[in-house]
Formats: C-alpha cells, sequence, structure tokens
C-alpha cells in the first residue's frame, strides 16, 4: 500500500509489479447542470478500487466485444468525477505525464476501462491519468440558461487537477500530454482552441478532429427529440427533474431512431454516430476548434494526429454493411446527410478505386469524412506554427470477422497501451503472435517518446513536406496519404 499527500488530505494507492496505482480520486464536483468546481480532498481516502462512472446506456455493436475499449457500462454512484493515476514511483520527480480523455460517442465510456489501465506507460516512465467527464445530456445536451459544453469543462478541470496535485505522484506538471481516441480526440481538439497558457505540453489526437462542433440549431434536434421522448418541456428546470436513468433512456431512444442533424445547409458533423457533443456556443467556443487552431491557439503545443485506413468498419461489419446487402439507394442516403451532391462524392470513390461494393463504398467515404479529413485539417492548420504536428495513419488490419474489420476505429488502443496480451481486445480477433507484440511495443514507445520529449519518432509533418507515418507491422513514410478524391469535401463542414 502506498500513500501520497494532496493538500490536506491523504490518498492509499495499490503497489504491484512495479507501478503504483491510485484510483477513484475526486477531482470536481458539479450540479446536474452546473460548472465543475474543485474537489478538496480532507482525510485520508482508500485510493484502490475503481468508483462509479458517468451515467450511460451500454455501447454496443453486433458481434463485437467492446468491453475492453468502452468499459463495464453504468456503475452507479453520485461522485464519478474522478481520476487514475499509474506512477512507476510517487516519490520520483518530474516524470512526463500522459492525461488520457476516453471515447464513447460522448454518451459512453469512463476512466475505468480495462485497456485504459496505465501500467505499461508507468512502467516505462509516464504518468499515466486516465478520467471520467459527463455525458449525454448532462454533459453536453443543450438546454437554454445553462452553461454548455459541460462534459469539456470537466475535462478542462481534470487538467487543472493535474497541473495542481501531479507532482504529489512523481509528475511534472510543467510536461503534461493531453491524449484521447475517438470522442476523447474530438475534445482534445476542442481543447486545443481554449487551453490556457502552460496547462498541457503536447497533445495527441487518435481519430479526431477540430470541425465537429454542433450549431444551436443542430444541438436543438436533439434537445427537442429527447424532451419529446420524455414528456416534458425542453428547459433545464424540467430536466432536472428527470432521474438519471430515464435521461439516459430517452438519449438512447433519439439516437435509435437517428436524428438528422444535417440541418440549416450543414452536414451531420458526427454522422449519425451520435446525436450529442459540444456544441458551438459563442461562450467557450466561437469559431470551429480547426479554424482557432489555424489562427495560432496551440502554437506552442505539440501535436501527434492520426486516424485508422478503415474507421467506419468497426460501425458497418457487426451491422452486415460492408456485405452486398447495403443497396446503392442505402449509399445515396447515407452520403446526402454529409454532401449536396451525394452522387458525385460516390462517383469520385468508385473511380478512385475506393470500394467495389455500395458497403465498401461507404465505409472509405464515412472514414473520410469524420476521421481522416479532419485528422489532416487540423495537422494544416497546425503546421505552420511554431511548435511540432506529426501525423500518422493506422493501417494494420485485424483478422476478425475473416478480415472484414481491417484497420477499424480503435484498433490502435491496444498497440498504444502496449496491451495485447493483458486485455482481451475482441478487435484484434486473434491470439497475440510475436508479430502483435512487437508492433505494440514499437507503437507504445512511439507515444512514450512523444510524452517525454514531443517526437515520437519520424519526420515531422510541415508544410512544406506532408509527411504521414504509417504504422503496420512495417513502418513506411508517405506524402500520399490523401487522395485525390478526398478532395470532394473541400469547402464541406
Amino acid at each position: 500500500m502506498t500513500v501520497v499527500r494532496i493538500g490536506e488530505g491523504a490518498l492509499r494507492g495499490r503497489h504491484s509489479d512495479g507501478v503504483h496505482a491510485f484510483r477513484d480520486i475526486p477531482y470536481a464536483h458539479a450540479e446536474r447542470f452546473g460548472l465543475p468546481e474543485v474537489a478538496v480532498l480532507t482525510g485520508e481516502r482508500d485510493a484502490g478500487e475503481y468508483g462509479p462512472t458517468a451515467p450511460q446506456g451500454s455501447t454496443r455493436i453486433p458481434g463485437v466485444d467492446l468491453e475492453a475499449i468502452v468499459g463495464p457500462g453504468w456503475v452507479r454512484g453520485e461522485e464519478y468525477l474522478t481520476a487514475n493515476v499509474w506512477t512507476p514511483d510517487p516519490g520520483a520527480s518530474g516524470l512526463p505525464v500522459l492525461v488520457f480523455v476516453h471515447g464513447g460517442s460522448f454518451t459512453g465510456g469512463s476512466g475505468r476501462t480495462p485497456g485504459y489501465d496505465g501500467s505499461a506507460f508507468a512502467r516505462d516512465g509516464v504518468v499515466l491519468v486516465t478520467v471520467n467527464y459527463r455525458l449525454g445530456v448532462i454533459g453536453f445536451g443543450s438546454l437554454p440558461g445553462v452553461p454548455e459544453n459541460r462534459g469539456l469543462h470537466d475535462q478542462l478541470a481534470a487538467l487543472r487537477w493535474v497541473r495542481d496535485n501531479i507532482a504529489a505522484f512523481g509528475g511534472d506538471p510543467d510536461n503534461v500530454t493531453v491524449c484521447g481516441e475517438s470522442a476523447g480526440a474530438l475534445s482534445v481538439c476542442d481543447l486545443l482552441a481554449v487551453l490556457p497558457p502552460g496547462l498541457v505540453r503536447r497533445a495527441v489526437s487518435e481519430s479526431g478532429g477540430g470541425s465537429h462542433l454542433l450549431t444551436p440549431a443542430q444541438a436543438a434536434v436533439t434537445t427537442r427529440a429527447v424532451a419529446e421522448a420524455l414528456g416534458v418541456p425542453a428547459t433545464a428546470e424540467a430536466f432536472a427533474s428527470v432521474a438519471e436513468a430515464d435521461l439516459v433512456g430517452a438519449l438512447a431512444k433519439v439516437t435509435a431512431g437517428q436524428p438528422n442533424l444535417a440541418v440549416d445547409g450543414l452536414a451531420d458533423p458526427l454522422m449519425g454516430l451520435s446525436p450529442i457533443g459540444p456544441v458551438l456556443d459563442g461562450d467557450l467556443f466561437d469559431r470551429q476548434p480547426v479554424d482557432a487552431v489555424r489562427a495560432g491557439a496551440a502554437s506552442g503545443i505539440d501535436l501527434l494526429v492520426g486516424h485508422n485506413t478503415d474507421e467506419m468498419n468497426l460501425y458497418l461489419v457487426g451491422l452486415g454493411a460492408t456485405i452486398p446487402e447495403v443497396t446503392p439507394e442505402l449509399l445515396a442516403l447515407a452520403v446526402s446527410r454529409l454532401h449536396p451532391e451525394p452522387a458525385a462524392v460516390i462517383e469520385a470513390y468508385r473511380t478512385a478505386g475506393r470500394g467495389r461494393t455500395p458497403g465498401e463504398l461507404l465505409s472509405a467515404i464515412g472514414t473520410d469524412y469524420m476521421f481522416g479529413v479532419p485528422t489532416a485539417r487540423i495537422a494544416d492548420a497546425h503546421a505552420p506554427h511554431t511548435a511540432g504536428t506529426w501525423r500518422y495513419e493506422f493501417t494494420w488490419r485485424s483478422p476478425a470477422f475473416d478480415g472484414r474489420l481491417g484497420a477499424c476505429h480503435g484498433i490502435e488502443l491496444p498497440f498504444v497501451f502496449d496491451a495485447v496480451d493483458r486485455v482481451d481486445f475482441g478487435l484484434l480477433g486473434i491470439t497475440p503472435t510475436p508479430e502483435t507484440r512487437t508492433l505494440a511495443t514499437t507503437v507504445h514507445q512511439a507515444w512514450v517518446r512523444f510524452a517525454h520529449d514531443g517526437d515520437p519518432g519520424w519526420p515531422r509533418y510541415t508544410p512544406e513536406h506532408a509527411v504521414v507515418q504509417r504504422i503496420d507491422a512495417e513502418w513506411t513514410l508517405t506524402t500520399e496519404a490523401d487522395g485525390k478524391e478526398t478532395a470532394v469535401w473541400d469547402g464541406i463542414r
């Protein structure tokens, strides 16, 4: 058992295999629709076990075991704005820190997810922190009279807690990297636009981008639908009187109905994967984050960004959409929510050889729209400025579903956390082999190096040399990562 002191309080953690772990540490507390306030620790608190999670529904994709990357679901409890910390030595000083922001479509996930165990990072000299933040209607529902983007305010509060307290765990508050995947990566790109100077030194976006903020009109579509499902007015007062479970259930019902957020001449920035998310509120955000980065926000923050080659396969394979049952009509309907000229988009991707069947084309188009193009845009926006920019594409293909998952959404996570042997990742589809173990070690070390000194081990991405590291069993560099077909997205948000 290990004890660290924070302010007037103390935490009792656990020590195993050279790693000290401290779990369920309150970093803030908040009223349901209020801004987070600093949590003050007094007395001695046992930090040996995980605590509750934010209220959430089930995150399931048929036929795919996602527990390793989305966690156990809703673990109920009152105080869930907490952090978990893994460190090699709380008595050390000056260790680099990596804060990981989980994904889950802004409606699910938690910092207690098995695949995000920070032991491998700690053994390699990095203090790893995971955090919970408010989700769904409670975290991101757009309601009159209350602050927007509450889940992002939680993340900012967690980063401030790290700055103020991580030295007690051996970490360097001046060498903090914030890293996220999926909704966590979108969050990281959002934070780039608003981070106060000195709060973080580096950032990593795994399958994110900075052009997805919902407009107030788009956010209102979901708010009205949730209110209708609940049978209450679309007000904060009415929503505050509803049980958490009912809010979760109403949002799940709305999500299943696939509300069309392509309003006011704008495409659906979340492509139907979630009806809720951060909002262009005119307060925290006065423009899309990519535009803020282009104008110089985060100019002093090193940035590592990337995506996976077949991101959308995760969502489509389990639903059978990459097999011939997907019709040309369904493909056209899906693309019409993303682009005013769906036929031109489909033809561009077909001509480029990005798919033979409607399902394959839908996966390629969705991957670029949601992940590939936003990743390129944020890299291009950041590259001209002072700090370094690095870009990757994860191309290793999972053999799961007879190889049809490919390099799908989330497939890089067991490699980043060097956890192919420690956690049962259903996405991998195989018993770990020497090849996958070697790849996991190599990928993990790239993230470790980036957290240490801002260099993952390949050339920088610059306006003059837009080099992308393709990550597979064999690593290759390319300056032609973005095909000509991606030009169809120019001017499309």
